[in-house]
């Protein structure tokens, strides 16, 4: 019984034992996204106004996320992306909103991803690999209301997402290390594309004009 609602919802490619989300997968995925964005109304207050914010900025986002998702700078062979500022538009969430809805907001661009591009070989692997890490980035919230938060949220929310990527190398990735250390390789590896990445964002960030611009933003965000 449990194979057979495993395999509605899951395909496995038998040649390397991998697996996918089926259309039915999916759509369950796509549910599980909308009911997110329901625990973000959730957390949004009374205010209408505001929840109508809440979700908006979230979904341009998640948008903006994958639209540059796509255009990736260099694909790694064995996972993982250098993009152009794919992971400081769900840190801005956190920014602009705190920890709650920013971590809310990238476990749902998470599974977004998987959906987009889904790639698996158990069922822990994905979740960290994806919305775990990913969500993540909302960690950025902690630093909403401090000097430079941006700046020093975004850092948090890169390293939350790196930690995970290294974890889930060492557990599940070993094979790739060639005989090398697993740890060492881990970092190195999940390094190779989330530290360009996050170099060239905090490179603008610095630039006093684009933080002021930011802050309007955050202003009108945040205004009932």
């Amino acid at each position: 019984m449990l194979k057979k609602v495993f395999d509605f919802f899951i395909e496995t490619n038998a040649e390397d034992g991998s697996f996918y989300p089926t259309t039915a997968g999916n759509i369950a995925l796509l549910v599980i996204i909308a009911l997110l964005f329901v625990v973000i109304l959730s957390l949004s207050g009374d205010k209408k106004k505001l929840r109508a914010k809440h979700l908006a900025f979230s979904a341009v986002a998640m948008t903006l996320a994958v639209l540059t998702s796509i255009f990736t700078v260099y694909e790694f062979p064995f996972g993982g992306s250098i993009t152009l500022f794919r992971m400081f538009f769900i840190c801005f969430i956190g920014y602009l909103y705190g920890t709650k809805v920013g971590v809310i907001t990238g476990a749902a661009y998470g599974i977004l991803d998987f959906i987009l591009k889904p790639y698996a070989i158990t069922l822990i692997q994905p979740l960290l690999d994806y919305p775990v890490a990913f969500g993540a980035l909302g960690l950025s919230g902690v630093f909403s209301k401090s000097r430079y938060g941006i700046i020093k949220g975004y850092i948090l929310g890169v390293a939350g997402r790196y930690i995970c990527h290294v974890i889930t190398g060492v557990i599940f990735f070993a094979e790739y290390a060639g005989g090398k250390n697993v740890i060492l390789y881990s970092l190195s590896y999940n390094a190779s594309y989330i530290v360009p990445e996050a170099v060239l964002t905090v490179l603008i960030l610095l630039i006093p004009a684009v933080r002021q611009g930011l802050d309007t933003v955050k202003k009108m965000a945040l205004q009932d």
